[in-house]
């Protein structure tokens, strides 16, 4: 957002204040309605317009002045009292043809107090494309003169859809505090969860990572007691926390939170295609590296994962595909795309590692219950991995609570009496039924069996 004070008029003695400024501003217009008729004229009002948006100025450009990593409210001037005539005139010659019915609309249903129509149609106003210029000013000259009759949870929305439109990460972070000034914390709940999940991502892409953490850890505390929480407001938590994980490289933790935030979502229509193409290669990644995450089942069944397709990353929906089945063979066949990843290429051991132990958990699930004890040298052969090193790689997956059973060192063989529960994939849910179908005839020939025996019995 523009410093006012750049843009202050050069020649003469420079306005002190918000208010000469405009009164400097506006003897221009007189002479200009005068010199050269209403062309220039209306392009000074808009200069006017914009002007008297929120008045940043020195305070939002200022380090010294930066919000602290605490949600401390930072109050704003209060914008002089309304005057809804003014307004409307200024903004009808200040703002393009096609935006004048809202302004016209403001106007009416401002005078008839119809403040949920009025909510509405500020709603329409600030999705219009061609409002981007003049949100803030309307927010901040408009709306702050009615905010407290309006749903609190609906006003901080416009808020911070608004507070898209200042560049600055300062002057944002000022703007959003100002709200939260305003805003009871007690009374309005989920209101206040929203506005603290926008100011922590203020932060976050200010690369305020200890400020971020601190409001999401509030934001949370609250969260955490509602119920029937608007999916709006849970999204906005979600998403902050997912990509601070990001900015930490803590994986599992992304992996987490960025799927709460794709559950609270509509993909196709919520994000752009390069949202949802960087949403799904960050969380195939974050699914390769979480050292805790060994089901992939939830991920392959979501629709996010479509945005990889016939793009540069369809291998990593590939490799996903592969960790899941426990596949070592197409594991090492798809390996030497991993130099596209560097990441993945550093991490290679572990990813080996990763693959064994999803080896071992896909041919402990293929099996019955009653056929789950096995050798050293058949977990080798499904793992690929030396007879020797099968010991570490079943204690592993014991340490990790992949698997429950024993060990006999003795006789080299693993007794497994439980595995993991997992989100299945289609086809994993086919053997599933072909396995329970088999079940199912065996229990008919065994009853088939013991018919006659029942009947000579009764």
């Amino acid at each position: 957002m523009t410093d006012p004070s750049s843009s202050s008029p050069s020649s003469g003695s420079q306005p002190q204040s918000r208010w000469q400024s405009l009164h400097y501003l506006a003897v221009l217009v007189l002479k200009a309605l005068v010199k050269h008729g209403q062309i220039i004229a209306t392009t000074l009002l808009r200069l006017v317009w914009h002007r008297t948006t929120l008045n940043l100025g020195h305070v939002a450009c200022s380090e010294e002045t930066m919000p602290s990593s605490t949600s401390v409210p930072v109050e704003l001037p209060k914008p002089p009292k309304l005057d809804l005539d003014k307004f409307i005139a200024t903004a009808l010659s200040a703002t393009p043809v096609e935006l004048h019915p809202f302004f016209e609309s403001f106007g009416k249903l401002h005078t008839r107090k119809l403040w949920h129509q009025l909510t509405l149609k500020l709603y329409e106003f600030f999705d219009h494309p061609l409002s981007r210029p003049f949100r803030v000013n309307v927010f901040e000259q408009f709306v702050r003169d009615f905010e407290s009759k309006l749903n609190q949870l609906k006003l901080v929305e416009m808020g911070t859809k608004v507070s898209k439109e200042i560049d600055n990460p300062q002057s944002q972070l000022l703007f959003l505090n100002s709200i939260l000034s305003r805003i009871d914390a007690e009374k309005s709940q989920e209101a206040y969860v929203l506005l603290l999940a926008n100011i922590a991502y203020a932060k976050l892409v200010y690369g305020d990572l200890e400020g971020t953490k601190t409001d999401m850890d509030t934001a949370w505390k609250t969260l955490d007691r509602l119920e029937g929480v608007d999916t709006a407001v849970n999204a906005s938590y979600y998403k902050v926390a997912a990509d601070y994980y990001k900015a930490k490289a803590e994986y599992a933790p992304y992996y987490k939170h960025s799927l709460l935030y794709l559950a609270c979502v509509d993909v196709a229509t919520d994000l752009t295609s390069e949202e949802r193409l960087l949403r799904a290669h960050d969380l195939g990644i974050s699914a390769f590296l979480g050292d805790t995450i060994y089901n992939f089942g939830e991920l392959l069944m979501h629709p996010i994962l479509d945005a990889l397709d016939n793009t540069q990353y369809d291998w990593i929906k590939k490799l996903l595909f592969t960790f899941n089945e426990g596949n070592i063979g197409k594991f090492e066949a798809l390996a030497p795309l991993f130099p596209q990843e560097p990441i993945l290429e550093e991490n290679y051991p572990f990813l080996r590692q990763k693959i064994c132990l999803m080896a071992l958990i896909e041919s402990v699930f293929k099996r019955n219950a009653n056929d789950r004890t096995m050798s050293f040298q058949t977990i080798a052969e499904e793992t690929r991995l030396p007879v020797d090193e099968v010991e570490h790689l079943i204690m592993k997956a014991l340490s990790l609570k992949l698997i429950r059973g024993s060990l006999d060192q003795v006789d080299q063989k693993a007794r497994i009496t439980w595995v993991q529960p997992r989100v299945l994939s289609r086809a994993q849910i086919g053997e599933l039924a072909t396995r329970l179908g088999a079940w199912i005839d065996k229990l008919g020939s065994v009853e088939q069996r013991m018919a006659p025996h029942v009947s000579a019995a009764a």
